[in-house]
């Protein structure tokens, strides 16, 4: 009986062992390790910090670090081969491809959400019902003579409009001002300037005479503390939500925002599990952290992009406003 005993009790040992290896394997705990690197747009960081979130619980073992210098210093580091992954609110201009060859530097491009480009106000302006794109070009198109509220509309008050806005390292900043004032970088500078969005929201909700513009995302996350302002594109004001920036009605400001991926960077098995879990996760956790989910055709191409290595860009360093993401 000792024995029979004894027998039974390493048979249950064995099978909760290799019960608990098949739950960690399931889990995806492969006992990967290494470093994955990103930074760049502070739009696009909310989804980037939530999928490493999601990707620590799976592999421990692995490293992942998220950080926020603005599209265009991101792709500085980028370039320089100081990281892996690239967060970008816009696709990457000529010089940047142009500097990517002579580095060697072969990137893959992924869309991985859309995002509505947010005008707000504070709380407590009550004039303001809507914008067009013409009166956004008047006020912050280069050279500019827009100084009071009344000067956009001569019925709203006769109080200075004090602006905040990403910085010119800012992919945001470079996608305004081109579908805004007709061209990357063409804006006045007498504005409170930020590559992190969070302090545009807390300037924007002190000043009661303040206007910016960010992410879709840091509006949702502060609805109490900021205004949404219509956009009027030619076809009645609309605001942005989940629907019209899905649909495109809320135009010209909805846009994809990407990832850029070094192709070589996927030799490394932690860096190319962690581009796959964020594919397989971005619809997902862009819906949590404010953003819109691509169609899934979107998501399973761009796996495809990956697993090739397909490198290059399909926008040529053009916005391609109205142009949908499946064509």
């Amino acid at each position: 009986m000792k024995k029979i005993f004894s027998s039974l009790t390493i048979l249950l040992v064995l099978v909760s062992c290799a019960d608990r290896n098949d739950s960690l394997s399931d889990s995806g705990q492969s006992g990967l390790s290494g470093k994955v690197r990103l930074d760049g747009s502070s739009t696009v960081f909310p989804i980037s910090e939530a999928v490493a979130e999601e990707f620590g619980a799976v592999e421990p073992g692995v490293r992942v670090t998220v950080g926020v210098s603005g599209t265009g210093g991101g792709f500085k580091k980028f370039i320089a081969g100081e990281t892996h992954i690239n967060d970008a609110s816009r696709s990457i201009k000529e010089s940047e491809i142009e500097r990517a060859l002579a580095a060697n530097i072969n990137f893959i491009e992924l869309p991985v959400a859309f995002d509505g480009l947010s005008v707000v106000v504070n709380p407590g302006n009550d004039w303001v019902d809507y914008l067009s794109v013409e009166e956004l070009n008047l006020i912050w198109a280069p050279g500019s003579s827009v100084d009071e509220w009344s000067d956009v509309r001569a019925e709203w008050p006769k109080e200075p409009i004090r602006l905040y806005g990403p910085g010119p390292d800012s992919g945001t900043f470079d996608y305004f001002t081109k579908v805004i004032n007709g061209k990357e970088q063409a804006s006045r500078a007498d504005f409170t300037a930020s590559e992190d969005d969070n302090v545009l929201v807390q300037g924007i909700s002190g000043d009661l005479y303040g206007l910016g513009y960010f992410g879709y995302a840091y509006y949702e996350e502060n609805q109490g503390k900021v205004k949404i302002v219509p956009i009027d594109g030619g076809e009645g004001p609309v605001a942005p939500t989940m629907k019209s920036i899905n649909l495109g009605t809320y135009s010209p400001l909805s846009r994809p925002i990407f990832i850029y991926v070094t192709a070589s960077s996927l030799d490394d098995p932690a860096v190319a599990e962690f581009v796959n879990f964020y594919l397989n996760s971005a619809g997902q956790l862009a819906s949590e952290v404010g953003y819109i989910p691509l169609p899934s055709e979107v998501y399973e191409r761009a796996l495809q992009r990956v697993a090739s290595r397909e490198t290059g860009t399909a926008y040529s360093g053009s916005t391609r406003v109205g142009t949908l993401l499946t064509d």
